[in-house]
């Protein structure tokens, strides 16, 4: 457990308050010990939320396992876990109905010469950090006396107008200052309620004092105006939330469907093509496109609804159709299908674009919000957030954006974050992935080890400014990025 950086836990520790990444690592380690052969590990990215430092940990606890005489099977995005393979099964070259083809199964050496490969770039070729602008601090949001877990009265300074990566080991209490202690100081002087990627509007406050258990914030108030917390929760707890409804394309999609001769002729309102209303979808299923069977001694199965075949309108209301397509047609496309399809609609074109850009192509619109991953999810707040109107001096927090995103995925992500920080607002990322912090304008390094070895700054600057530090961790690791880029 010392040797998988999980030092810091103490004995006591329920699992509960564990976070993933400490949980798979714990179960890791009883593994190692128990001398067990002939044994088939799957991983699925166990690398997730992890410093390099960590990692290198995880990698030796690996070759334990597979020196034992066991098999391992890992999903990884992490080019560092990847180069370790003895193996590889390439899978793609796209996302969601573009991929699903194994396009290379061997050797690590065989997968250069595979051109549809995506991630033989990342391995085999040295690709450089995407480098912002020299931007400048238009201010600084200071916070004094911050104790939380083991942050103990710890001073630090977030620069606002630029974007902020806040580095350091699993542990370390990145987390803690930044998810917990910001945002709740942050939303204590804009009088908010702590509101997950929503727009949340006030106007700034004098320049006070805020006193708040945990630290203060004592600068910096009169340059923030909102705040945006992005993080990887579902978008939705039901069915009936998909990505249309949460980007609101759908309200668009609906007035449109609305605005046809045919749904005029009949009084169809906009309501009537929401599967939420009653008076538009199908009676049977109530609009939930399935129905639950309760089966005897058996869990219950859920299966499409015989009336309605999934679809979740009733027949009346299938029968309008925009451009030769009714309603239930336009939520089975992609976001790429349905950009072409609604290209004379500016209003809907271009958010349709914005998610594509983010990388989201693939998605079908009507996809239930249960079926997202965590990373999807978090880009479709992303996606959201960026298409409203920026008038600037928003302050955008975001808790390990790069987690389960391919290196293309996160090359996405950062020309999505600048444009954010162009627009006149502040990002401030807790990060691992060494591509975003060198790409970073401001680097916060906090350590030097987890728990009570860590909770302090012991770096922090330009990413050109940390790799010189002899105290961080993050710096050799960060130093080979700047290097090879």
């Amino acid at each position: 457990m010392l040797d998988l950086g999980l030092g810091y836990l103490t004995l006591e520790r329920s699992t509960p308050t564990l976070s993933p990444g400490e949980l798979q690592r714990l179960r890791l380690a009883t593994q190692v010990r128990s001398n067990l052969f002939g044994v088939v590990y799957v991983l699925d990215e166990p690398s997730a939320g992890l410093h390099p430092a960590d990692t290198e940990a995880l990698l030796r606890a690996l070759e334990k396992l597979k020196a034992s005489g066991n098999s391992l099977f890992v999903v990884e995005h992490e080019i560092d876990v990847i180069r370790h393979a003895d193996w590889i099964v390439d899978v793609g070259p796209a996302a969601g109905e573009k991929g699903g083809h194994i396009l290379y199964s061997g050797l690590p050496a065989g997968l250069k010469n595979i051109e549809a490969s995506v991630t033989r770039r990342y391995i085999y070729e040295s690709v450089a950090a995407t480098q912002p602008k020299a931007r400048e601090p238009k201010d600084w949001l200071k916070l004094e006396d911050v104790t939380r877990n083991n942050l103990v009265n710890l001073s630090a300074a977030f620069p606002l107008g630029v974007m902020t990566s806040v580095t350091g080991v699993s542990g370390s209490g990145k987390s803690s200052l930044v998810s917990q202690v910001l945002v709740e100081l942050v939303a204590g002087q804009l009088s908010l309620k702590i509101d997950i990627a929503e727009e949340t509007e006030t106007d700034p406050l004098e320049q006070t004092e805020v006193v708040t258990l945990g630290g203060r914030i004592t600068a910096g108030m009169k340059h923030v105006k909102r705040m945006v917390v992005v993080d990887q929760k579902p978008i939705g707890r039901t069915p009936r939330s998909n990505l249309a409804t949460y980007t609101g394309l759908f309200d668009h999609v609906r007035k449109l469907f609305a605005s046809t001769k045919a749904a005029k002729t009949k009084k169809y309102d906009a309501g009537r093509f929401s599967f939420n209303v009653a008076k538009g979808r199908c009676p049977h299923c109530e609009g939930e496109g399935f129905v639950m069977v309760e089966l005897l001694f058996l869990p219950s199965v859920y299966t499409p609804c015989p009336t309605c075949g999934g679809t979740r309108y009733n027949p009346q209301t299938l029968a309008i159709t925009y451009k030769d397509k009714n309603i239930a047609e336009v939520l089975g496309m992609t976001v790429d299908e349905a950009a072409l399809f609604f290209d004379e609609d500016p209003s809907v074109s271009r958010a349709l674009e914005i998610v594509s850009e983010v990388g989201l192509g693939y998605l079908r619109l009507g996809q239930p919000a249960t079926e997202l991953s965590g990373g999807e999810a978090q880009r479709i707040k992303l996606a959201t957030e960026l298409q409203r109107a920026q008038h600037g001096q928003t302050l955008y927090i975001l808790d390990e954006p790069t987690t389960g995103l391919h290196p293309s995925d996160v090359e996405r992500l950062m020309l999505q974050l600048n444009r954010l920080v162009d627009a006149g607002n502040t990002v401030i990322l807790v990060e691992h992935d060494m591509q975003v912090i060198a790409a970073s304008d401001w680097v916060i390094d906090i350590g030097p080890g987890a728990g009570e070895e860590g909770g302090k700054i012991v770096a922090e600057g330009t990413p050109l400014t940390i790799v010189t530090s002899k105290a961080s961790r993050t710096a050799p690791y960060l130093k080979k990025v700047l290097i090879t880029s």
